[in-house]
């Protein structure tokens, strides 16, 4: 599976024109959506996340402090959907690798439980951004409190919703540089995080000149490809189109990874497609 299997051709990437008033970035509306597997709660959280307004602005906030003000990369709904679709599909590899979620083994809940936790911190790991990019992490926490107050009891009696509501906080801090998941969950939040790196995330700030090893990196990241490992449950697979392209899994991926309690579990390959580089840019000045 690559991230963007979930993700419709018109939503993928950033729109080339973006919108300027609220009614015209509602107009782009991104759906969000998740295979369900017949996780009937997890298809509750689907239908909350689409109709709540409150949680898309926070998301078109988001991006308005990344991309038009910062220049940064995509850190709205199209990135939201992306993270969320590979962290479930992260977990259900893990699932079936016999690895156990912190829900079951601590609590007693269920798989389908764990993917709630992963799906809900994935669509909030970010609203943060709305704030401001320095300890974004921390605001997303507090923004997210009363969003999760909204949703889990509309699923859960009021002590698990408490409790799943800690789960997924937790999930959304250990997302930030130097987090220390202590979860399986919150482990896989921040590997699917950090697996956003394709190209079309980075295409706005390369194509308006912001030509940097970050965005040049990512700008080579052609696909991402979740399977089931050989020797490992999650085997992820990475196409590059230039060299360049390893800085991202050197100096960005392999942060995320480090101590996010998955270590053990991924198997991971990069390599060039081709027989030669792509060109991805021809001058550069300080």
């Amino acid at each position: 599976m690559t991230p963007h299997e979930e993700i419709s051709p018109e939503e993928e990437g950033i729109p080339d024109v973006q919108a300027r008033t609220v009614e015209d970035r509602f107009a782009r509306r991104v759906s969000m959506h998740v295979p369900n597997r017949h996780n009937p709660k997890l298809r509750q959280v689907m239908e909350w996340a689409n109709e709540n307004d409150e949680l898309y602005a926070y998301w078109v906030a988001c991006n308005v402090t990344a991309i038009e003000r910062l220049g940064m990369s995509d850190h709205g709904p199209v990135h939201v959907k992306i993270v969320m679709n590979l962290a479930v599909r992260l977990l259900r590899l893990l699932l079936d690798g016999e690895v156990e979620p912190a829900v079951v083994s601590d609590y007693g809940m269920t798989r389908e439980d764990a993917e709630v936790v992963v799906a809900l911190a994935a669509l909030l790991h970010d609203v943060g951004m709305s704030v401001h990019r320095i300890d974004h992490e921390d605001y997303s926490l507090f923004l997210a409190h009363d969003l999760l107050k909204d949703v889990l009891p509309r699923i859960y009696d009021g002590r698990t919703a408490t409790i799943l509501r800690g789960e997924v906080l937790h999930a959304i801090i250990g997302h930030r540089k130097g987090g220390s998941p202590l979860t399986l969950e919150a482990g896989v939040v921040r590997i699917a995080d950090a697996l956003d790196m394709a190209k079309g995330r980075s295409r706005i700030p390369f194509e308006a000149g912001s030509v940097s090893i970050h965005s040049m990196s990512a700008a080579a990241v052609e696909r991402i490809h979740l399977t089931a490992g050989s020797t490992k449950p999650v085997r992820i697979e990475i196409e590059l189109s230039n060299s360049a392209g390893v800085f991202q899994l050197d100096q960005l991926f392999r942060d995320k990874l480090k101590g996010s309690g998955l270590e053990p579990h991924i198997e991971l390959q990069a390599f060039l497609e081709g027989d030669e580089e792509k060109r991805l840019f021809r001058s550069f000045q300080l």
